[in-house]
């Protein structure tokens, strides 16, 4: 009886951990649409049409849409040009749905968007179902050791990033920072905590060691490795470190490997050359999450 038990727990703690991750990921293309900006550009505060932002958090919190936009939906239905148009906004033909705010004319609504607000920013569905998925499987590796509780506050924290750099391919200081504090603080609180497998001055020794590995790369090629990569492997580090050594070779490695399948996909499609800039981000968290997953489930 106690096996059965024990056999459904993860199974449960795999449904909350999923919903959790798909309530967080609704909120995800909003903040990445803020953030997916150049440097030396301000973060967004309104939508592609020009109206403010508002929400909770000053605007940063809630879902990618502009109730503003959906006030003007049933005007624009009345201004269609031509039967079978469904409601199409004249001008609307620059539009790319997905795109963030990259409109070249019209109001750019969506067709299909009309009982619905405004959309913007990355797609919504996918984000959240990536979202979703994440928080899954590490619920699932993980069962119900403490740490799980760390690893669900950083998944959607952790998509952001990845959406964000794949856009704009950059990495917020105000992201890549928090992320390593928080890694290092919380899993503090989780070696106090009973019933838990991993050990905290090694999170504080690969948070530290694994910065300064992508610092020294930075060093040798600053155009092949950004500063912002550096500062993301500091939380990288503490959360692969804390499932020991070897989480965080093979996190690491398996991070190099998805952004260099990624690289040499681009250049046999002819898309991109050997001097190609690419996202590395992505794929870093990417490593570390299958990193992550291995550590956990073998702990």
């Amino acid at each position: 009886m106690d096996l059965e038990l024990w056999s459904v727990r993860p199974l449960w703690l795999t449904v909350l951990a999923a919903l959790w991750g798909a309530a967080a990921g609704l909120l995800v293309p909003r903040a990445a649409y803020r953030f997916a900006v150049e440097p030396d550009e301000a973060w967004r505060t309104r939508c592609p049409d020009g109206h403010v932002l508002t929400g909770a958090a000053g605007g940063w919190l809630g879902l990618a849409r502009c109730p503003d936009c959906a006030q003007d939906l049933p005007d624009r239905r009345t201004s269609r040009s031509a039967p079978g148009d469904a409601g199409r906004v004249p001008g609307d033909e620059g539009r790319v749905p997905g795109d963030a705010g990259r409109v070249t004319g019209g109001a750019g609504w969506v067709p299909g968007d009309a009982p619905a607000a405004y959309r913007y920013g990355p797609g919504t569905p996918l984000v959240t179902l990536t979202t979703a998925g994440a928080c899954a499987g590490l619920a699932l590796a993980t069962g119900a050791r403490p740490e799980l509780a760390v690893w669900l506050l950083l998944a959607p924290l952790g998509v952001l990033l990845a959406v964000v750099d794949f856009r704009v391919q950059r990495l917020p200081d105000v992201l890549t920072l928090p992320l390593a504090g928080l890694a290092l603080v919380l899993l503090g609180v989780m070696a106090l905590v009973p019933e838990h497998a991993g050990e905290w001055p090694t999170a504080l020794f690969g948070s530290l060691v694994l910065g300064g590995a992508y610092f020294l790369l930075f060093l040798v090629n600053p155009n092949g490795m950004g500063f912002g990569d550096v500062k993301l492997a500091l939380g990288i580090g503490a959360v692969l470190g804390w499932y020991g050594w070897g989480t965080v070779v093979l996190g690491t490695f398996a991070g190099f490997l998805f952004g260099g399948l990624y690289g040499l996909g681009l250049v046999l499609m002819r898309r991109a050359g050997r001097k190609t800039s690419i996202p590395f981000g992505p794929f870093l968290i990417a490593g570390a999450y299958v990193g992550l997953l291995i550590g956990a489930y073998a702990a």
